[in-house]
């Protein structure tokens, strides 16, 4: 599609949709959303951003090729539920880890429940572009 107005629009709605994207992944493992929501809102912006400025446009703001992005989410995802075993519990046990400071001065504590939605996130957006790129092509 070749419109002014369409592609003025997407520069900014591109990016508030990204941010949004993630928000909804770092509120998802304690309220209603999460990696699998955040990727398909994430996929939405790219579909956009493809729709006004092209098929090449939009993998090339990607970066990575979606498929690489797929396969290292699932990578991501897996070996966060494998973490709680070097601590004697079982898999996909939620552990949480003080990144900096501690907890009683209000450090920031993250889980393997956010990694573990990170590979989730990953691995939506990669499948998600992998299928409208194909599909794009295919056209």
């Amino acid at each position: 599609m070749n419109s002014i107005i369409l592609q003025t629009a997407t520069r900014v709605l591109v990016a508030l949709i990204l941010v949004f994207s993630i928000y909804m992944l770092l509120r998802g493992h304690n309220y209603p959303g999460g990696g699998f929501i955040a990727g398909l809102i994430a996929a939405s912006a790219f579909a956009l951003f493809a729709m006004a400025w092209g098929m090449e446009a939009a993998q090339s703001a990607l970066r990575i090729p979606p498929g690489t992005l797929a396969a290292w989410g699932v990578v991501i995802a897996g070996l966060s539920g494998l973490m709680a075993l070097f601590w004697g519990d079982g898999p996909f046990s939620g552990q949480w880890f003080t990144m900096v400071g501690s907890k009683e001065t209000g450090g920031i504590i993250i889980s393997n429940v956010l990694i573990f939605d990170i590979g989730v996130y990953l691995t939506v957006l990669g499948a998600v572009l992998t299928l409208i790129f194909a599909l794009e092509e295919a056209s």
